[in-house]
């Protein structure tokens, strides 16, 4: 027991491996075959992990996944362990989303690659799995953060360089968590940015301020004053000019044309300006340069 203790010195002690199979498992862009042995298991065979870290998922995103999957089937296959509560019952330990997607779509059989793992690497695993995605909103990454710290007694530097992220950036996202949980709330479902939530942090009334930020519509550096000068004052906004329809209309033309959001921001008075599209995945921007370098 105790060489075992010891084996587990520092974050990523022997998570190459299992992290190996979550990257293979990744039902989002990888399309090649498992390099291990994987088996096929009955669907009412496995259960969630009920430590996951994640709580929400989005139910369009989901739906989306279950077309796919109704149409292509599960082309990379879960990580599941044996259950250590029911006999003859698998554990998730990377890919809910899939199993989930799969009840949707009507799946009787799904293909997992099973792993003997105890309790700390599941949850190690589900932890770094879940902020390694891309769509995880802000106060779930710092819960990941902070179950990293204080469940495997990981420092900020140690999290940092495992996960390629600076100190800073763990550092700033940590604190939101000491936001109240109607504000993490606002976060979580988008009404607030990460910009604002940081600037309210340091407000006595976060709550308050927080409702008036969303009623508003206010920016960034607009809570900023806001939280300096407190609920007393209105806040001095600096509206820019709205466009005119011959650049909206342009604008309408270029993002029908390229399938992707086209913003034109145009100097007042001058002839010079920014153009800026906006892609979703790398297959717009493979599809975008594609146009681009046709057009020459």
């Amino acid at each position: 027991m105790s060489q075992k203790k010891n084996d587990r010195r520092g974050l990523g002690r022997g998570l190459s491996a299992l992290m190996a199979d979550v990257n293979i498992a990744s039902q989002d862009s990888v399309t090649e075959k498992p390099a291990r042995p994987e088996q096929v298991l009955p669907i009412e065979k496995i259960e969630p992990n009920p430590d996951q870290p994640r709580r929400s998922f989005d139910e369009k995103l989901l739906q989306d996944l279950a077309n796919s999957i109704s149409e292509k089937g599960i082309i990379q296959p879960l990580i599941v362990r044996p259950s250590p509560r029911k006999p003859n019952t698998y554990e998730i330990v990377a890919g809910e989303r899939r199993w989930r997607a799969s009840q949707i779509a009507q799946v009787h059989d799904i293909p997992v690659i099973i792993r003997e793992l105890d309790d700390t690497e599941v949850l190690e695993v589900a932890i770094i799995e879940n902020i390694q995605r891309s769509d995880l909103n802000p106060v779930e990454e710092a819960i990941g953060y902070r179950q990293l710290m204080d469940r495997f007694g990981h420092t900020q530097e140690k999290v940092a360089s495992a996960l390629s992220k600076s100190r800073s950036y763990i550092a700033n996202l940590l604190r939101l968590l000491q936001l109240p949980d109607d504000v993490q709330a606002m976060l979580r479902e988008g009404l607030l940015s990460t910009g604002h939530a940081r600037a309210l942090i340091t407000s006595e009334n976060p709550s308050e301020l927080a409702k008036k930020v969303v009623a508003e519509g206010l920016s960034v550096r607009e809570t900023e004053r806001l939280v300096k000068q407190g609920m007393s004052e209105p806040v001095k906004r600096t509206l820019k000019p709205s466009k005119d329809a011959d650049t909206k209309a342009i604008e309408g033309d270029l993002s029908a044309a390229l399938g992707m959001k086209t913003i034109i921001d145009h100097a007042q008075g001058k002839e010079n300006g920014k153009l800026t599209i906006q892609y979703k995945s790398l297959e717009q921007l493979d599809e975008l340069c594609r146009i681009l370098s046709t057009t020459r």
